[in-house]
């Protein structure tokens, strides 16, 4: 059984963490949810929280007793899973913003890092996009995706997708 912090971060794919989080803990694994407060708009973390057993975190300033909860989720984490990845937050990353506890647990962190990227095709493709996604690759991160061709939410046909969520549950098989 091991430890994950599950990012989950600003974008439509969003609903898709719940299947994630859901398939992990089926797995046995212990899973622990930090969320972008923009990624509230999209799923609500009573829902993670629901499918892992434990608190959600969202917001630095809703850490309570003393605790320190970002770094004790960097701290006790084998593997943290970005999933699905904005490309502002993907920027934020790149750019070594604590901007969020997101964010903080990323600088905080040194387990792994699996970056599962989600948004429009345009937005991948951007250079300023693919500059961040190369910083944090030379940073040591890993990336899972996107799709190459799919339907998108916004209604496009292209790159940006997330991975279906059986695909990143292999793929983490092998880091885990």
């Amino acid at each position: 059984m091991k430890n994950i912090v599950l990012g989950v971060s600003a974008s439509i794919a969003a609903y898709k963490a719940a299947d994630l989080c859901s398939k992990l803990t089926q797995l046995n694994h212990q899973v622990h949810v930090v969320m972008t407060p923009n990624a509230t708009e999209f799923i609500t973390p009573l829902t993670l929280q629901a499918l892992c057993g434990n608190p959600v975190l969202v917001n630095l300033s809703d850490e309570k007793n003393g605790q320190i909860g970002h770094i004790e989720l960097a701290d006790s984490a084998d593997l943290l899973l970005i999933a699905p990845a904005s490309a502002n937050c993907i920027a934020g990353l790149a750019q070594g913003l604590a901007q969020d506890s997101l964010g903080s647990v990323y600088l905080a962190t040194k387990a792994p890092v699996i970056i599962a990227p989600a948004m429009n095709g345009k937005m991948w493709e951007h250079s300023a996009t693919q500059r961040n996604v190369n910083i944090l690759k030379q940073d040591g991160c890993f990336f899972l995706g996107p799709e190459s061709t799919g339907r998108l939410a916004c209604g496009y046909e292209g790159a940006g997708r997330l991975l279906d969520t059986q695909v990143i549950i292999d793929e983490l098989s092998k880091w885990l």
